[in-house]
């Protein structure tokens, strides 16, 4: 008597429960991707403003405005960063740039991701190179 071979691989019904898993992490990577680029974008801009020069030296407000302009370059949306969000703060002779913020995506049906992002340069620390 022969003996039956068996089959080896995946179900259909296994397959299936696979491919959605793999779909429901896609879906996620989908909406979280977007904003977490953002913030590498936000990360840039902060950096780009640390290395000017004379950064340390800067009104609150000359900040803001070089900040502005570079979130434009980085693609960093005009409404993603509300300004309550922007801080400067100034302790004797350095001065440290701080952005704090939320960002949520909507996900399924009443569902949403939610990112807290949060950085801080010293803008001070660049005027002696």
């Amino acid at each position: 008597m022969k003996g039956r071979k068996r089959s080896r691989g995946i179900t259909l019904i296994g397959f299936l429960m696979l491919l959605g898993v793999v779909g429901f992490f896609g879906y996620m990577a989908m909406r979280l991707i977007p904003m977490y680029s953002e913030y590498m974008g936000v990360v840039k801009a902060m950096e780009q403003v640390r290395s000017e020069p004379n950064a340390g030296n800067m009104t609150p407000e000359q900040v803001r405005q070089s900040l502005s302009l570079k979130f434009d370059t980085q693609y960093v949306a005009d409404d993603a960063i509300p300004p309550q969000a922007i801080r400067i703060v100034r302790q004797g002779n350095a001065q440290t740039l701080s952005v704090s913020y939320e960002r949520r995506a909507p996900f399924v049906y009443n569902l949403e991701l939610v990112g807290t992002f949060e950085k801080s340069v010293n803008l001070s620390a660049t005027d002696g190179l």
